[in-house]
């Protein structure tokens, strides 16, 4: 497995799935989301394992780019803005390969071993 938790200093789900991990001695990369953000080619993968930017977004946030993009109908236009400012997905986003989650997600992480 080669697992990647992409997250914020800050999250409590993300210091979630790291312990989850921890717990059972499986190594990760935690990477910072807000501060390294997600290459092309990650960014990509990840919204096919999730089934889409909808999924992605934090629809949680307080972040003012949420409330407006609650109101977009291009999906384009969301994914340029979801990837041009990280902030705006749910995290940890979990990646094993072409395998994604979004959110604390143990359940799914359990089918992964």
């Amino acid at each position: 497995m080669n697992i990647q938790i992409f997250g914020k200093s800050k999250c409590f789900d993300t210091k979630k799935a790291e312990r989850w991990f921890k717990e059972r001695r499986i190594k990760f990369q935690a990477i910072d989301l807000v501060k390294f953000g997600m290459s092309g080619k990650e960014f990509d993968s990840v919204l096919r394992a999730v089934g889409g930017i909808d999924k992605l977004i934090d629809w949680e946030s307080k972040h003012p780019d949420i409330t407006l993009m609650k109101y977009m109908d291009d999906r384009i236009a969301k994914e340029d803005k979801v990837f041009d400012n990280p902030a705006l997905m749910k995290t940890p986003v979990v990646r094993n390969g072409k395998q994604a989650t979004c959110g604390y997600c143990p359940e799914i992480w359990e089918k992964w071993e």
